[in-house]
This record gives structure tokens, C-alpha cells and sequence, in this order.
């Protein structure tokens, strides 16, 4: 039988396997390090990306703050304007009744009586005057009582006064209600 030594020829092959391991190997390892690093790239472009995003969010969430505090402040001078408005209705629809009320309180005045002061809150009117005696005082209150744009006259003071005068004042003061004329009941 002819010997034939096939060892030297498995030794190459085994050789030549190793060597193809080693490759695949370190061919392995760069494209797994590659990978990594384009994951890593990747990854790193993702958050700038979102970074950006976030901050332009903030500066439009900033706008837009400032946006609603105007809105606000023009809410708040609308409010104030039509606050106002009303007002000069008001003024406007009182206008008439204003006038009625001086000319009533002419007509209810009786004879030595005089206003010093007039003064209206709300509907309520406070008068300060002097008269000649107490009679004429009572008869400013009937004329108040009977007129259709005052109610319930009442008497808060009467003070006689004779600071060197000759004659006799009484200081009174009283208030009264201001009442709907008939007429603007009628209109409602």
C-alpha cells in the first residue's frame, strides 16, 4: 500500500479556515462597531432635532402668552368702555327726569322757604334750606308728599336760628325719594 501524508494538507486547510474565522471575525466586529456608531449618530441627530423643536415651541408658547395678556387687556378696556357706555345712557336716558326734578322741586318751594343745599345719591335727595317759621317747613313736606316724582318726605333737623338778625330763620333738613313719574310708567 502506498503511504500518502495527507496531515500537511489538513494542516493548510485548517490554516485557511482559521485565518477566513479571524476575517469574518473582525469583519464582524468593524460592521458592528460601524453600526454603533451610525445608531449613535443617528440617536444624537434625533434629540438636536427634538431640541429644536421643543424650543420653538417655547418661543411660539411665548408669543402666544403675550398674545393672551393683550387679549386680556383688551377684554379689560372693552369691559371698561362698555362700563362707560352705559353710564352715558344712563346719563343720557336720565336727562329728562334730571330736569323734571328741579322743576318740581320750584313748584313744591311754598313762599319764605329756601334750599342751601341739594345733594342726590342713588334716589334719595337730601335738602338743607331755611324757612321763615316750622309752618312753611310742614308745608314744603305736603307739596313734596303730593308731588308725583317724590315719596315719603322725611323731616331730619329744624334749628332756630337768631344770630343777630331780626327776623327768625329755622334751619331744617330733610330727605326724600325720588319716585318713576306716572307718565315714564306709562312708557315702560
Amino acid at each position: 500500500m502506498a503511504r500518502i501524508n495527507l496531515l500537511p494538507w489538513r494542516e493548510e486547510l485548517r490554516e485557511e479556515r482559521r485565518k477566513r474565522f479571524l476575517l469574518a471575525l473582525v469583519g464582524a466586529l468593524v460592521g458592528a462597531v460601524g453600526v454603533t456608531l451610525i445608531g449613535v449618530q443617528y440617536l444624537h441627530s434625533a434629540i438636536n432635532h427634538q431640541l429644536a423643536r421643543n424650543g420653538h415651541i417655547s418661543e411660539q408658547i411665548a408669543v402666544l402668552d403675550e398674545r393672551i395678556k393683550q387679549i386680556s387687556e383688551l377684554k379689560a378696556r372693552r369691559q371698561q368702555l362698555v362700563e362707560r357706555m352705559r353710564i352715558i345712557q344712563d346719563l343720557q336716558g336720565n336727562r329728562p327726569v334730571s330736569g323734571r326734578i328741579f322743576d318740581q322741586l320750584v313748584r313744591t318751594l311754598p313762599d319764605g322757604v329756601y334750599f342751601t343745599e341739594v345733594k342726590m345719591e342713588d334716589k334719595t335727595l337730601s335738602i338743607k334750606g331755611a324757612a321763615e317759621s316750622n309752618h312753611r317747613v310742614s308745608d314744603l313736606m305736603r307739596n313734596l308728599d303730593a308731588s308725583d316724582l317724590f315719596d315719603a318726605p322725611s323731616l331730619t333737623e329744624v334749628k332756630a336760628t337768631t344770630a343777630g338778625q331780626v327776623d327768625q330763620a329755622n334751619v331744617f333738613q330733610l330727605t326724600v325719594r325720588q319716585t318713576q313719574p306716572a307718565d315714564a310708567e306709562d312708557a315702560q
